[in-house]
């Protein structure tokens, strides 16, 4: 992160391709870097001049003096390969490649571009771009693009792909007087992404929130990890292009057919915490209010109005967006009759009329506000003669300084003054109904998805390591052996009975004999079923007879079955028949099912099952790995969910629990096995209280092999369990090391209560007996890819209790980690520490990690003495100690 670090806030700029010839790029950037000449360094570098715009002129990189931080590059496309090479051999950190010519023209762009990035990995040089126009940050009065305007200072962080668009959005914010921490366009993005920069601006203290233009997401991995690690702290709002461009491609499985591009992203972005908006002013708007400490705990929303025109709109917006009109108190209700006209609303919208003044607008307002059935106060205002529109603004601007809930504003007509004293107050500001009310719905969402993201979910008796080895050999056999796409029923059987997911009894039979006597063990009624892997979707090809409840009709529709099939397809190689037990009444039909997308690899897919599963197009998409509360949510996304949950006329409602846990352990399987290309599970059968797979289908991906990298399928790093180790304290004590869980907050919370003074305050730097939800969610809810918390876990009767906990957290570049472990009073001096830091080391050695760090009290001896027996050099500064351990 250093090498971005200096790139981001350069000392010294050198310009390559700078020129006196106004009109061309190479002009412009220079002009827009001189802006911040009394700040840094600049070097215009260009062959055929010996000085421009005043500054001595380098024919080369190299031949500049001393280091150089940033170079930006705009020369054509074919000279930028040797010119990136000189920069890397001349040790500048960064180059921004303004240049356009690459990969965009086609095939001799594309090899350039593949020069380019040859020589960045060699070098580890990094770059922004090609083909971009540039960064801008204000606050340091860096602009190193070619572009005509100049931003103000200000929190907002805009990241764009597309060059042109981000250059018109960023005029047409600088208009309406909104200020920018950064402004970046990625272009080809070759090695500086979203993932790079939402790292950079996560730690950027001018940074309050970041808004993105996004085409497709590059490192779809890096994004999701940079994101998730920042969205609690910093909105992430982003564009996305391509909302219905054609999505779905041709698919062996219903899942493959539904989850389109547009969806997943989708889904992606709320596992992220992001907020995904549908219109560019919504980028902004977004960005002004969600990092304020007033978002709504709910959607229940009041209007406040001197007109009932513009609030009728209001409420139907709302209704539209999925909020709700806030029920008034009768408390509520009492004080508005006691104080307002008789002839105002008598309800919500609140029409305080035409001729409201001051005591009018503030007593309904604050009154508003103070009603525990109101999450926010929306206050419209339009110009009737009767009180200025500044007065008002004013009386808003009193009563929000000292608010707990979010207010917003709509002053219709030209109320400029007025406006500006809420943009200074920061209190969010509309010309219409329609603009407001959308923009609180976007503060609820992205509140109640924060909510949900890190609600703390329940144990479930899913086992983490089932029996798989067989599962691998079965994929192998099938994809090489019989050289299959799918998977036989058999197989799939396996699969299912491995992860406890329970289906209806059935099996293969080649022949009628082996058929009758199947239906014989399972009883009757059986269905019977083609099994073949030309035919996946039976339906389609009448190759399923239900019903068959004796064995004499089961020996007939045998050969009618087989009949049936070799009729409708004759190409078609046939396994046999499936004889399954047939379930005698089924309340709901659900579907299971995952694909691997082209960005976000595999997708866990849940909905309405059945044969119209393509036609209704009820379902809802996660990104595994699900536990139980990501679980509940896709559940809750689907429309069937209220029959589910409630029931539906003489439908009991189900297990809502144990459809959890059936989720949870087909997201397991999708996590275990890279090599499932596709997956349905149509219908999961709701059947007497019991959730049994009636059909299931797995297509095989034969390029992934056992040399594949782990978990290369999916973007977020599932439980790593290959750390559960069992361990024993000096005293023979049992113990259980492995790494932190989500589901651990009680466990850990237990732990830090029962902590020593000073034991706190040696691990924490204070005495914290006490920690909200939100604090331990930081803990708990990790992110194994930057990050890794080992617990010791040991039994106190019934009762799983923790007894240490170790952290490594990993800078952005991942070269570097802090570590700190604490381990309770009653377990100090047993060995537990050391063990802890060892684990931590192992893992950041297997990570490629250069080298890890840890401060500690002066005070605490004992961790001293610890890290020096683990080989650390110590080095004391101040009141504190630094000790180090270099890795590589």
């Amino acid at each position: 992160m250093a090498s971005i670090d200096r790139m981001l806030n350069p000392k010294v700029v050198a310009a390559i391709g700078a020129t006196d010839r106004e009109g061309s790029v190479g002009h412009s950037v220079m002009k827009n870097l001189l802006l911040g000449r009394d700040r840094r360094t600049i070097h215009p570098v260009n062959p055929n001049h010996e000085s421009v715009m005043g500054l001595k002129c380098y024919a080369d990189i190299l031949k500049v003096p001393g280091h150089v931080d940033l170079a930006v590059i705009a020369t054509p496309a074919k000279t930028v390969p040797g010119i990136v090479e000189e920069c890397a051999k001349a040790g500048v950190d960064g180059v921004i490649v303004i240049s356009a010519g690459f990969r965009e023209i086609g095939a001799e762009g594309a090899k350039l571009e593949d020069e380019i990035r040859r020589i960045q990995a060699k070098y580890d040089l990094r770059i922004l771009g090609p083909n971009c126009v540039g960064l801008v940050r204000p606050h340091i009065g860096l602009n190193a693009t070619f572009l005509r305007d100049n931003p103000q200072p200000g929190q907002i962080a805009f990241i764009s792909q597309s060059g042109a668009l981000g250059s018109a959005l960023l005029s047409w914010a600088i208009s309406s007087h909104i200020g920018f921490s950064m402004f970046a366009s990625l272009g080809s993005t070759l090695d500086l992404d979203y993932g790079d920069m939402i790292d950079y601006l996560g730690n950027d203290p001018n940074t309050r929130s970041i808004i993105i233009y996004m085409e497709d997401v590059h490192s779809a991995r890096k994004f999701m990890s940079a994101a998730r690690g920042f969205a609690r702290t910093k909105p992430i709002i982003i564009i996305k292009a391509g909302r219905h461009a054609a999505g779905a491609k041709a698919a062996s499985s219903h899942t493959g057919a539904l989850a389109g591009d547009f969806v997943v992203y989708d889904a992606a972005f709320k596992r992220a915490g992001v907020v995904r908006v549908d219109e560019i002013e919504d980028l902004f708007n977004a960005a002004e209010v969600l990092e304020s400490r007033f978002l709504p705990a709910g959607p229940r929303l009041v209007i406040v109005t001197n007109a009932g025109g513009p609030a009728v709109l209001a409420a139907d917006s709302l209704i539209d967006y999925g909020g709700q009109i806030a029920q008034l108190s009768e408390e509520t209700k009492k004080t508005l009759e006691a104080n307002l006209p008789p002839y105002w609303s008598h309800g919500n919208p609140v029409d305080i009329l035409g001729d409201a003044d001051i005591n009018r607008y503030e007593m309904a307002i604050r009154t508003c506000i103070a009603d525990p059935n109101v999450d926010g106060v929306l206050v419209i205002y339009t110009a009737q003669g009767v009180t200025a529109p500044t007065q008002v603004a004013e009386t808003v601007t009193k009563i929000a300084a000292d608010r707990r809930k979010p207010i917003l504003t709509v002053w219709m007509g030209e109320q400029s003054k007025a406006r500006e004293l809420f943009y200074k107050n920061r209190i969010p500001t509309y010309p219409t109904p329609e603009e407001a009310v959308k923009t609180y719905m976007y503060m609820y969402r992205y509140r109640r998805n924060l909510d949900l993201l890190y609600e703390t979910p329940e144990e479930l008796s899913v086992d983490l390591e089932p029996p798989k080895s067989h599962l691998k050999v079965t994929i192998r056999r099938a994809a090489k052996d019989e050289k299959r796409s799918a998977l036989s029923q058999s197989d799939v059987d396996r699969f299912l009975d491995a992860y406890g997911i329970q289906r209806a009894r059935g099996n293969l039979a080649k022949t009628v004999d082996q058929a009758s006597m199947i239906a014989g063990e399972i009883g009757y009624p059986v269905v019977l079923k083609i099994a073949s892997q030309d035919i996946l979707h039976k339906t389609d090809f009448n190759a399923v007879i239900p019903g068959v409840d004796t064995p004499e009709m089961l020996r007939e529709q045998f050969q009618v079955l087989l009949e049936r099939v070799k009729k409708a397809k004759p190409d078609a190689r046939i396994d046999g028949v499936y004889v399954q037990k047939m379930m005698k009444k089924v309340d709901y039909e659900l579907i299971l099912g995952s694909k691997k997308d082209r960005d976000f690899g595999a997708i866990v897919l849940f909905g309405l099952g059945g044969i119209g599963v393509e036609l209704f197009k009820d379902f809802s998409i996660g990104l595994p790995p699900l536990n139980q509360v990501l679980a509940e949510r896709i559940i809750e996304e689907t429309r069937i969910y209220q029959a589910l949950s409630k029931g539906l006329r003489n439908k009991p409602p189900i297990d809502m629990k144990a459809l959890e846990e059936v989720v949870v352990r087909f997201s397991n399987m999708i996590v275990d096995f890279p090599e499932i290309a596709e997956m349905d599970i149509n219908p999961l059968a709701v059947s007497e209280g019991q959730l049994v797979v009636l059909d299931a289908r797995i297509i095989i991906d034969p390029a992934i092999t056992d040399r594949t990298e782990a978990y290369q399928h999916l973007v977020i790093m599932p439980y790593p369990s290959k750390y559960v180790t069992p361990w024993k304290l000096r005293d023979g004590t049992e113990v259980i090391l492995r790494p932190i869980r989500p589901e651990d907050e009680p466990m850990e919370l237990e732990f830090i209560r029962g902590l020593s003074t000073e034991t706190s305050r040696f691990r924490f730097f204070q005495i914290i007996k006490d920690l909200p939800h939100e604090a331990l969610v930081r803990f708990c809810n990790i992110d194994y890819d930057r990050e890794m918390a080992f617990i010791a876990e040991t039994r106190d009767g019934d009762r799983r209790k923790e007894i240490g906990v170790a952290r490594l957290i990993l800078e952005p570049n991942k070269k570097h980690g802090e570590f700190a472990v604490v381990v309770a009073d009653s377990h100090q001096g047993s060995g537990l520490g050391m063990k802890l830091i060892d684990m931590l080391i192992g893992v950041a050695r297997e990570k490629g990690v250069e080298r890890i760090y840890g401060i500690i009290m002066s005070e605490n001896l004992k961790m001293i003495r610890l890290c020096e027996k683990l080989g650390f050099s110590i080095r004391r500064e101040q009141d504190n100690v630094f000790a180090e351990l270099k890795l590589k």
